[in-house]
């Protein structure tokens, strides 16, 4: 028997090999050879092998390449007894001469296979190694089980990893790049998750000309249920919006969508809006915080025209009517802005924010902005955001 210190020590290191093993396509293969590298000689383990499930079989895809070695078991049913008590048990050792899986002939000395299952979310694997004379039961037992739990961690983690690193890019693809380059207008937009992914929304739409549509939007809550409900606002206005659209009917519809929803959180406010030539601005605003404009020092709000999405299965609404004229500031934004606190707990609100636009509204758009960000940000004490933070920024030049 191996040295209780020494096995220990061995195994630590292992492991951490295990969660720090640069991933890839021959992560598996690299961290079966760190086993036999590790624990070899010590645990008369050898001639590791790894099958791979596809369908209703486990099929070998590595396999050493060594003189006199034959495998006779290549593609496993997984139905069969072998393949069975491996994933039944996680880890079994084969030390019944009658019953084995894909055995390896390498030598004229008896060798028992040992395996483990280890698997992420959407497939399995078999490692399967040789023992040699000389090993023991709860060595094997003890450091395969080790390995095993460790490994699938590792590979869960990757594949939420990865998951949520597809999400992140999902939702960025769904929020515009950059604004439109309208003539007369200078604009810009931001959207700051308070995790990875968010339940703010925005965007913008060219109808040819001066004319052009934007809205603003926030699922309540915040995380993935809330990011995909953007998500579908999103699709559902892009798909609905044309040019000449019965803006009301439209935005119905998308209520009633929503509130047949299954998703956690399906209440979304929404302001959309359509500018025309000469600054023409007709909109609706059902439930979100009301955008104002600053013109002349002189604020508007456009206040609720209707309740949230998703409360009601059928909601009224209406659509209102202002003159942005030249030189004016429109500012939309989620609640994330306002409701950002300090540390007594204060809320950063609207009066902040309009004087922050006050005091900016010589700067460009993109200016105005991050005037915006950078002053919540700060009164934050420059913390996490805990809410989905979005502001959009509309100057109509002079």
């Amino acid at each position: 028997m191996i040295e209780p210190k020494e096995f220990y020590r061995k195994l630590d290191s292992l492991l951490n090999k295990i969660g720090q093993e640069k991933s890839g396509k021959d992560f598996l293969l690299t961290i079966l050879k760190e086993i036999e590298k590790t624990f070899g000689k010590e645990l008369h383990l050898g001639n590791g092998r790894i099958y791979e499930q596809n369908g209703d079989e486990f099929i070998l895809i590595y396999a050493p390449s060594k003189p006199g070695i034959v495998i006779t078991a290549k593609n496993i049913p997984i139905s069969s007894e072998a393949i069975q008590s491996i994933l039944n048990s996680k880890t079994y050792i084969f030390d019944n001469p009658a019953f084995s899986i894909g055995d390896i002939k390498s030598s004229n000395e008896y060798a028992i296979p040992a395996a483990i299952v280890v698997n992420n979310p959407d497939n399995r694997w078999i490692f399967v190694f040789e023992l040699k004379s000389g090993w023991v039961r709860e060595e094997i037992e003890f450091c395969l089980n080790a390995v095993r739990s460790v490994l699938n961690y590792r590979l869960f983690s990757e594949s939420v990893k990865s998951e949520l690193e597809q999400a992140v890019q999902i939702q960025k693809s769904l929020l515009p790049l950059s604004p439109p380059k309208l003539p007369g207008y200078d604009i810009a937009g931001h959207s700051q998750p308070a995790e990875l992914v968010g339940g703010d929304f925005f965007d913008y739409y060219h109808f040819g000309g001066e004319e052009f549509g934007f809205f603003i939007g926030d699922a309540s809550g915040h995380g993935i249920p809330a990011a995909l409900m953007a998500r579908d606002v999103i699709t559902g206005l892009r798909m609905g919006i044309e040019k000449h659209m019965k803006m009301v009917h439209t935005l119905k519809k998308l209520n009633s969508v929503i509130y047949r929803s299954a998703y956690s959180t399906r209440f979304v406010s929404l302001f959309y809006a359509e500018m025309e030539e000469k600054g023409n601005l007709f909109y609706v605003n059902a439930g979100h915080p009301s955008p104002f404009i600053l013109c002349n020092n002189k604020i508007t709000d456009l206040d609720g025209t209707g309740i949230v999405f998703g409360a009601l299965p059928e909601i009224e609404l209406h659509r209102s009517y202002i003159n942005i004229p030249p030189g004016s500031i429109l500012i939309l934004f989620s609640d994330g802005i306002l409701e950002r606190q300090n540390n007594k707990g204060k809320e950063f609100d609207l009066e902040r924010l309009k004087k922050v636009v006050m005091q900016n509204q010589n700067l460009n758009a993109e200016g105005i902005l991050k005037a915006i960000f950078r002053a919540a940000d700060e009164f934050g004490n420059k913390e996490k955001w805990k809410d989905d933070a979005t502001a959009v920024v509309f100057k109509r030049l002079k």
